[in-house]
């Protein structure tokens, strides 16, 4: 029979589930993260050490672990370090099943052989939602049959992590390359090394606290890593002296880099009342407990080059004529999406010309040049409407798909949150797009031109949504294309236009 342990809050919250990996209770930060896949790299992640790491993905451990085996430039094939940084793992549900090509081993033996606990079978979507409302708490695993008050909280913030993960002396990657780049190892990822060698550079990885002289590279890579930046402060203090010169050589920070670049300058970072952690996106960051500096906060020629999407956060800066910027989010994310790996190409290209004496163009209008879509349509010409038409899912009978009920009833929740009248029309009373309080007002009407052309003359909305209400709404709208209907009360399709629908 598995053995059970619970997971204690500090706020004396608990979570009851079966234990997996290594039999041995712990203690630390709890933090969680919402990617899909990418266990194997999250774990092995240094910018996790002493947290216990929520994967709010239901299923977890399905496709395996692959052998650890060496790859390009020395570098492990598949993992962020050498070892397993987590002080366990939090998950729904585990598979007991994993299969795929790569896997050697189960995420249960790979956990055990790590030392590391899991725990399984609790409901990870309330213990997310309870980081996220209440802010950043410490907990504890504790195993069946080990007394609670054995294992103490542990603050991780009381201690310099990154001293504790980065290497202890120098070593260089890819020696043959035409670049000298040095990268301040404060947790790095495999993965952050690689891409750099990957474009032709001679990575030279040394110590948080390596003295730093602008000699020794043409380009300085701050890593990212565990803990407080301002537990850092001999880092910040190396950095500075190659940063706040009259011609600083090219400087690119990622996550805790982008931390430290932003002390170095002057701004402010601070806790944030969460411990989210996202998949890497241009609008989130993979490990973001610290934030750093808003606009107001950032001096003179500096500029933010990311915000948030969400939580309105910077996640990127800039300096405004100098080869200097940062990230908070993770554009080598191994586990992918890569839309955003380009920043290493921007950051040695800017390097390269910097070697060569060619300033013509700053890295803020590279970044810029790299980042615009020529064809993208300008921020004030975006149309906002006014009141949206919705074509709801009609009739649903038993067993049938309700998916376009559900993505209709999300469409009118975002709408709403922008505070964009709603009017739904929707033959069929039982569905949760009619549900009272949701739409701001409801037509029961069949989705046929003649009714819908009604609707349109008494509301007179300026967008309507032809996408959920499955084909009947799709044909409903073709017509009224057809019919001049839409063209003649002035409302603007969204989202998918009719061509395609036809």
């Amino acid at each position: 029979m598995s053995k059970t342990a619970t997971l204690v809050l500090e706020d004396g919250t608990t979570f009851t589930g079966l234990l997996f990996g290594a039999d041995v209770s712990v203690s630390g930060e709890v933090v969680f993260q919402t990617g899909m896949v990418g266990y194997p790299e999250a774990l092995t992640d240094p910018s996790y050490r002493c947290q216990l790491l929520t994967l709010t993905y239901p299923l977890v451990g399905n496709y395996g672990i692959p052998n650890d085996e060496e790859g390009e430039f020395g570098l492990s094939k598949w993992f962020e370090s050498s070892k397993i940084h987590a002080a366990a793992l939090i998950i729904g549900e585990l598979s007991d099943s994993p299969s795929h090509w790569s896997s050697v081993k189960s995420l249960d033996q790979w956990l055990k052989e790590q030392g590391v606990p899991g725990i399984q079978g609790i409901d990870t979507r309330c213990l997310t939602k309870k980081i996220r409302e209440k802010g950043t708490m410490l907990g504890k695993l504790v195993v069946d049959g080990t007394p609670e008050d054995s294992v103490p909280f542990d603050n991780p913030d009381k201690r310099n992590l990154v001293q504790e993960v980065s290497m202890k002396e120098p070593r260089v990657f890819n020696p043959s390359g035409s670049l000298q780049i040095t990268v301040v190892d404060c947790g790095i990822k495999y993965n952050q090394i690689r891409c750099l060698a990957q474009r032709g550079a001679r990575v030279t990885v040394v110590p948080w606290d390596h003295p730093l002289d602008s000699k020794d590279f043409d380009g300085l890579f701050i890593s990212n890593g565990p803990g407080d930046p301002q537990l850092c402060q001999t880092t910040i203090d190396n950095v500075r002296k190659v940063v706040c010169v009259e011609n600083p050589k090219p400087v690119f920070g990622i996550c805790l880099g982008h931390q430290l670049l932003s002390l170095v300058i002057g701004s402010k970072t601070y806790k944030m009342n969460r411990a989210s952690t996202k998949g890497q996106t241009a609008a989130s960051s993979p490990v973001k407990t610290t934030a750093s500096p808003s606009t107001p906060t950032l001096p003179k020629d500096w500029d933010v080059l990311f915000t948030n999407a969400n939580d309105h956060t910077n996640e990127g800066i800039v300096h405004n004529t100098k080869p200097l910027f940062s990230v908070q989010f993770h554009p080598e994310h191994m586990a992918g999406p890569t839309d955003l790996v380009s920043l290493f190409d921007v950051f040695l290209d800017t390097v390269k010309d910097h070697k060569d004496g060619n300033a013509a163009k700053t890295v803020k209008q590279r970044l810029m040049d790299r980042l615009t879509y020529p064809g993208s349509t300008k921020h004030e010409e975006v149309f906002r409407p006014r009141k949206v038409l919705i074509l709801g899912s009609g009739g649903l009978s038993i067993g049938q798909a309700g998916e376009f009920d559900y993505s209709g009833s999300q469409a009118i929740k975002a709408l709403k949150e922008e505070n964009i009248q709603t009017v739904l029309i929707n033959p069929n009373i039982a569905t949760v797009q009619t549900s009272k309080g949701l739409a701001d007002k409801v037509y029961f009407l069949p989705l046929t031109p003649e009714y819908v052309t009604q609707v349109i003359k008494n509301e007179r909305p300026d967008g309507v949504l032809l996408t959920f209400g499955g084909q009947t709404a799709l044909n409903c709208g073709v017509e009224l294309t057809k019919l001049g209907v839409l063209e003649k009360y002035k409302v603007k399709v969204l989202g998918t236009p009719v061509a395609p629908s036809r």
